[in-house]
């Protein structure tokens, strides 16, 4: 990953949808209950990333601990985010089955997950001497200078041209 010097921010002032979801191990040694789980979100991370009109924008794949990973996902809108969770013909119904019929709630693995709908101007980034991660990552990046050098301005929404 080839670091940016410098202070930027995303290239976006769109509303978006964050989504936050991950599991966590909770019975280290039930390879068979935990390790599916942790393989099905790749798979659909790539279909995802295949199709630009679902509504996917881009993800960071976060560790908290030893047995906790997450996702941070972004997407154009709730809609397609609803939309790609319930088709039957997209990979995450049948891992979610397959997660229900495996584990339940057994309490061998947790899961969860966490929506925000993030208004336009809802949100302002800042990344200094990184490279290309997150909103920033997904939408691109812009110096953060003039109208986007601050916190408080990055809010309002400045413009490319401000």
């Amino acid at each position: 990953m080839q670091v940016r010097d410098g202070r930027f921010t995303a290239d976006f002032t769109d509303p978006l949808v964050v989504f936050i979801i991950g599991m966590r191990v909770n019975r280290l040694f039930q390879f068979g209950k935990w390790v599916p789980v942790a393989r099905a979100m790749g798979p659909m991370i790539e279909e995802l990333a295949s199709r630009p009109d679902s509504g996917f924008l881009g993800a960071e794949t976060l560790r908290q601990g030893f047995r906790t990973v997450l996702l941070v996902q972004y997407w154009r809108d709730f809609d397609s985010l609803e939309t790609y969770a319930r088709d039957r013909e997209q990979k995450h119904w049948p891992a979610w089955l397959a997660f229900n019929k495996a584990i339940g709630s057994d309490g061998s693995v947790g899961i969860f997950h966490e929506t925000y709908l993030v208004p336009a101007n809802g949100y302002e980034t800042i990344y200094g001497n990184m490279p290309d991660w997150g909103l920033g990552k997904v939408a691109g990046v812009i110096p953060a200078t003039g109208s986007r050098n601050e916190a408080r301005q990055r809010m309002r929404g400045a413009t490319a041209g401000s």
